[in-house]
Order: structure tokens, then C-alpha cells, then sequence
């Protein structure tokens, strides 16, 4: 197997404090054995199965595909132990970390689904483990800060800046300098310095290898489009690797247009600039000298003002196409799902069935990553369905 990936094109790399250096040089080199060794491999196979639950279905949803006028499939990552796709990553950094022999388990996150993942899994393998995450996200997101502090984790609120996922992350670089003896820093998504962005897609690419198995054996074809939304990337990373090299197969990330493209939004690829954010050059959101600016979405998990640097390397050598959809139209997409199917999606694979319901035009097979369930997101949710409601009379989106 290939080296473990430090740039994709110009993008990656690391730019962070000296003293992480090493820490990064023991990582890369621990997931280049870990990754070959049937041992690792075997031990990770078995928890993803009994404890994780995989493989998740592929569900083809016929009212849902009425709709659209396609055939629509969804790659059940919902159905996960947690809730969602995050835990795929958090037990094969967790795992990882105990064969490095690390402690001390440090995280961040915005949606909570990572900090649940992450503390899930200290909690199975005995690791103390804390949690950074903005205020905001903490009002936003309470059931899965309860869920973490009952598994034993320690969750320390940040209140700098907007309260949100960045500031999470900047305090988890920071406690990580400081205690980077005996500390494993488990990344939640594809972002970060080499090598979290290729750690993060190689443990997040079975979603995508059992995708591309079922809809194979369900459809008899590979799908025209593949879907899946993109705030720092790890879901779909995940999901787009094993359909890389199937050139009749576009793929769509959608990000977050929040209140619109000219407004506040958290739309990096779609109307960013290159930067360096958390240790990697890619697609910001920053001002003319560089700031990074206050991303925004009424989802937590792509309220992020970065990207994976595969991501901005995949859309450069068009590979993979970026969209945006709005707060609103998650919103609506949001109910439409929870009323053609029973199904109550996140708020964040919200947008890639949004995006679904306004690109249904000429027959195909879709499919989507149904990244996690909407129980976090019921009181946001409901709240901003209401304010819509209110405002225009309409409820009927299903």
C-alpha cells in the first residue's frame, strides 16, 4: 500500500507549532503499520461489525424517488451505533491510539455526533477523554452533550469567537501542544495537518466500499450521481474514495449556503478562497488579507469555515462538482424526508437531499449518504420550520 498521503496536489501539508512535529512523524508512521496489519485490521473489522453495526443498509426510498422522478438510494449511516457515520473514525483513531500507547484522548465538535463518537469509544477502551466545544453548539446540541458526560467524558465549553467548531478545534490544537507526551488528538473530520486528512478518509472509505458493493447488487449498475454533504468533509470523502476511478459516476458535495452565498454561509468551496486553517492549506472562508471569517449554518456540523484538502483538490481537477444549499431549503428537505419515508435525517444530510429534490430533472439512480439522524436537531429544526411556516403560510412541503 502507497505512503500515507501529506499533500493532494498543492493542498494539506502541515503548518503547525514545532512541537507537533513529531507527535505527527509517530502518527503517520503508527497508521502506515496499523493500516497493513491484519491484526489492526482484523480487531477494527470485528468492532465496526458487532459494536458499530456495520455493514449499514442501502435503502432505496420509492416515495422519495416518485418525488424526483429517480431512483433514490440512501446509504444508512444513521443507523449506526451513536447515530452517525462518526463513529466509523472514532474507533479506529481510539483503537489506534491504544496501540500507540496514548492515554489521553482529546477531541473536538460542533454537531456533538464526533464528541458521542469519541467518548463511545474511550468509554469502551478505557481512555480518559475530553471534549472541546463552543457554547453555542453546547445550547444547540444539549442531548449529545448529556450523552457524553454519562459515558464519562469531560466536555470543556469554549467561549471564544462565535462559540462554534473552530474555536473547538483551535482549543484542542492548544491543549494538545501542551500535553502531546501522552495525548492523541482524534480529528473529526478530513481536515487538520498530514496525516488526519488521509487517516480520517481511509477510516471513513468503508461507507463508500459497502455503498458501491450494495448499489451494485441492488441496481445491477453503479449510480449516475453520488451525493453526500460536505462541511469539513469526512462523510464524503468517505464516500466518494472507492467511486474515484468510475469516471461515469459524478460526484456532488453540498455545502452550506446558510443564508445565502452573499450572506453568512459555510460554503468554503463554493465561495471561498485558499488559506491556511488548522494546521492545512485549502478552501477557506477568509477576508482579502486572509482573516478567517465566522462561518454560519443552522447546522452545527458544517457551521465550519474550512475543508478537507482532498475535497479542494477534487474540485479543482473536477472530479467532484460543489454545490450550496441554503438553511431553508435543509429545513423544508429536512420534513419532505420525515414524511415521504419516516425517516428524520441531520440537519447536515438535510442539504444533500435538499439538493436531490432541486436537481431531480431526466432519470438516474441517485445515491445518497444519509450521514445521521435528526434527533439532535429536532428542537433547531422545529423551531426554524416554524419561523418558515410563519412567514409564508406553508407547511405542506411533503
Amino acid at each position: 500500500m502507497s505512503t500515507v498521503e501529506s499533500r493532494f496536489g498543492p493542498y494539506g501539508g502541515r503548518y503547525v507549532p514545532e512541537v507537533l512535529i513529531a507527535a505527527l512523524d509517530e502518527l503517520t508512521a503508527a497508521w502506515e503499520e496499523a493500516r497493513t496489519d491484519p491484526v489492526y485490521r482484523e480487531e477494527l473489522g470485528a468492532l465496526l461489525r458487532d459494536f458499530v453495526g456495520r455493514p449499514t443498509p442501502l435503502y432505496e426510498a420509492k416515495r422519495l424517488s416518485e418525488r424526483t422522478g429517480r431512483r433514490v438510494f440512501l446509504k444508512r449511516e444513521d443507523l449506526t451505533h451513536t447515530g452517525a457515520h462518526k463513529i466509523n473514525n472514532a474507533v479506529g483513531q481510539a483503537l489506534l491510539a491504544r496501540r500507540m500507547g496514548k492515554t489521553r484522548i482529546i477531541a473536538e465538535t460542533g454537531a456533538g455526533q464526533h464528541g458521542v463518537a469519541t467518548a463511545t469509544a474511550c468509554a469502551l477502551f478505557g481512555l480518559e477523554c475530553i471534549v472541546y466545544m463552543g457554547t453555542e453548539d453546547m445550547r444547540r446540541q444539549k442531548p449529545n452533550v448529556e450523552r457524553m458526560e454519562l459515558m464519562g467524558a469531560r466536555v470543556e465549553p469554549v467561549e471564544a469567537g462565535a462559540r462554534t467548531l473552530k474555536e473547538a478545534v483551535s482549543a484542542a490544537i492548544r491543549d494538545w501542544v501542551t500535553n502531546v507526551g501522552d495525548t492523541h488528538y482524534i480529528i473529526g473530520s478530513a481536515v487538520g495537518p498530514a496525516p488526519y486528512p488521509a487517516l480520517v478518509r481511509d477510516l471513513q472509505r468503508v461507507i463508500g466500499e459497502e455503498a458501491r458493493e450494495q448499489i451494485l447488487a441492488a441496481a445491477g449498475r453503479l449510480p449516475d450521481r453520488v451525493i453526500a454533504c460536505v462541511g469539513g468533509g469526512s462523510n464524503a470523502i468517505g464516500t466518494f474514495a472507492p467511486f474515484v476511478d468510475d469516471g461515469g459516476v459524478e460526484l456532488i458535495g453540498v455545502e452550506a449556503a446558510g443564508e445565502g452565498l452573499d450572506g453568512r454561509h459555510g460554503a468554503p468551496l463554493s465561495a471561498g478562497r485558499t488559506g491556511v486553517l488548522h494546521g492545512s492549506l485549502s478552501a477557506v472562508i477568509a477576508d482579502e488579507e486572509g482573516q478567517i471569517l465566522e462561518a454560519h449554518s443552522i447546522s452545527a456540523g458544517l457551521d465550519y469555515p474550512g475543508v478537507g484538502p482532498e475535497h479542494t483538490m477534487l474540485r479543482d481537477s473536477g472530479r467532484a462538482r460543489y454545490v450550496a444549499i441554503t438553511d431553508e431549503e435543509a429545513l423544508r428537505a429536512l420534513r419532505v424526508l420525515a414524511r415521504l419515508e419516516g425517516i428524520v435525517p441531520a440537519l447536515e444530510s438535510s442539504h444533500a437531499i435538499a439538493w436531490v429534490l432541486s436537481e431531480s430533472a431526466g432519470e438516474g439512480i441517485d445515491l445518497i449518504t444519509l450521514s445521521g439522524r435528526g434527533d439532535k436537531d429536532l428542537a433547531e429544526a422545529l423551531a426554524g420550520l416554524k419561523r418558515l411556516d410563519d412567514g409564508d403560510g406553508d407547511g405542506e412541503d411533503g
